[in-house]
């Protein structure tokens, strides 16, 4: 019989909080949006329900995402000890911690405007559908691109009451940003998911994998520097955003061989991507004062 911190320590593994990377990763664009809806200046009471939401609506993810793969993940090497793979959680047990986690994430926004409560149930249903897109859709990064930027949309619908072009532009820019660093990550299992016939981009763009790479990163660019000059930001913002190009040449110099470990390391260092735009962001405002 299994005791109760065994049961948390295993469920603490499905909802990866042992690996806060996919929170990171999820977390920035939402700040990006909280900040420049804001102009600097967010509600602090939204700043924190989004946080929590976002820590609270990757783990749902993950938990969906281990349920949809659980067959496929017994198959992989790096994937095969989870716990749905082995058999250590069950399926309805996954299903019921899921919806746990999602409904929470629903009554922290309930004190917001109607908007995002209706656009809440758009993030759901990314978030829920993502999985399975991995055995039709040639380019899942592109819709886990949407999934992980839902939260812009979202936070200028909490901030503003309403989701400017804008928006959207920083919505776009981040589904390339998603599919160069999850481009990084599929390039590590591409091997295992071939033999399981599942679907990614780093098998889509096959020996252009790292050549795709670089160019979305250069349009994610290109999004976050019109956004900066339609914002009218400043130098702040600009070192920020070199500091990323910086980042990302680096990400080429892991990525080129295509050895299993360095793009496994450059899709963790997009962590850094992220935290160098909201720095820039946030320093561009706090200097107007």
């Amino acid at each position: 019989m299994m005791t109760l911190t065994e049961r948390l320590t295993l469920y603490e593994k499905l909802m990866r909080l042992d690996k806060p990377i996919g929170i990171l990763l999820l977390l920035w664009p939402t700040l990006w949006g909280l900040w420049l809806s804001s102009y600097g200046h967010p509600n602090w009471m939204i700043v924190w329900i989004f946080i929590l939401g976002t820590a609270l609506m990757r783990s749902a993810g993950c938990v969906i995402n281990d349920y949809a793969d659980c067959d496929f993940d017994s198959q992989v090497e790096r994937t095969k000890e989870r716990p749905l793979a082995t058999g250590a959680v069950r399926q309805n047990e996954a299903l019921l911690l899921a919806a746990g986690l999602a409904l929470m994430a629903f009554v922290l926004i309930l004190p917001l405007n109607s908007l995002t409560l209706k656009l809440s149930v758009f993030a759901v249903l990314l978030a829920a559908s993502y999985p399975f897109t991995k055995r039709f859709f040639a380019l899942p990064q592109a819709y886990l691109g949407i999934a992980f930027g839902f939260g812009i949309p979202m936070a200028y619908a909490a901030q503003t009451g309403q989701v400017p072009a804008i928006a959207w532009v920083l919505l776009v820019g981040n589904v390339f940003w998603a599919m160069a660093y999850d481009t990084q990550y599929a390039m590590v299992d591409r091997e295992d998911d071939l033999k399981i016939g599942i679907k990614t981009s780093a098998i889509t763009f096959g020996k252009y994998d790292v050549t795709a790479v670089m160019i979305c990163y250069a349009l994610f660019l290109a999004a976050m520097v019109w956004i900066g000059r339609n914002l009218q930001l400043q130098w702040p913002y600009y070192i920020g955003l070199g500091v990323a190009a910086g980042l990302m040449a680096y990400h080429y110099q892991l990525i080129k061989t295509r050895d299993r470990k360095q793009c496994f390391k450059a899709f963790m260092h997009n962590n850094w991507v992220g935290a160098a735009i909201f720095g820039g962001i946030a320093l561009d405002f706090l200097l107007r004062k």
